[in-house]
């Protein structure tokens, strides 16, 4: 389902008159249009399901796969993403994911795992619900249940307003199969993201 920009444009309007300025004003005049073609960038993700993203991203490699049956890991750190929160409809910044996996039969083309995060943080989002969705994808395009999620982000909702801690980090891991059930595994994931 596509964003309705002009029902985005015609609230927007609302909500500047709401806030009691004066939305035919030269600064405001074309606020709700911007807002809305932004809206439709940031908030891209939600067009699609977890499936339809899988499907979109499912470019992966078998040929010469030399991992097969062995204990490699594959780890892309430091992707930068951003999100909004759906509690506030806050900004979620400073965004750095790490994703790694186990591989079976297939890997996937490194820019894959980057644009998978990206499109995931593309929605009304919880930072935990960012690394179930981003495993639950890599998952089913992989073709492995071993998958492990580590998120750092700084949230405007806590930075901006109300408690105002703009030092205040949060981190969130998702581990899925051996990540989650071998300790050795688990140790050494978190070991590669942190270096």
């Amino acid at each position: 389902m596509a964003i309705d920009k002009e029902a985005v444009k015609k609230h927007i309007r609302g909500i500047l008159e709401a806030l009691g300025d004066n939305p035919d004003r030269e600064g405001l005049k074309e606020t709700p249009d911007r807002v809305a073609r932004m809206y439709e960038e940031v908030f891209e993700g939600m067009n699609y399901s977890n499936d339809q993203i899988a499907e979109m991203y499912s470019k992966t490699f078998e040929d010469d796969l030399s991992v097969k049956n062995h204990k490699d890991m594959v780890v892309v750190k430091d992707i930068d993403i951003f999100s909004y929160c759906e509690h506030h409809l806050a900004l979620m910044y400073n965004m750095k994911v790490t994703v790694a996996y186990q591989p079976k039969e297939k890997i996937l083309g490194l820019s894959k795992i980057a644009r998978i995060c990206d499109m995931v943080g593309k929605r009304l989002q919880l930072q935990e619900r960012i690394g179930s969705d981003i495993a639950e994808i890599i998952s089913k395009v992989a073709g492995t249940e071993d998958v492990a999620v580590l998120i750092e982000g700084n949230h405007s909702c806590m930075s901006a307003r109300g408690i105002k801690k703009n030092q205040a980090k949060t981190i969130t891991s998702t581990l899925r199969g051996k990540f989650e059930n071998d300790s050795a595994m688990e140790n050494r994931f978190y070991m590669l993201a942190e270096r």
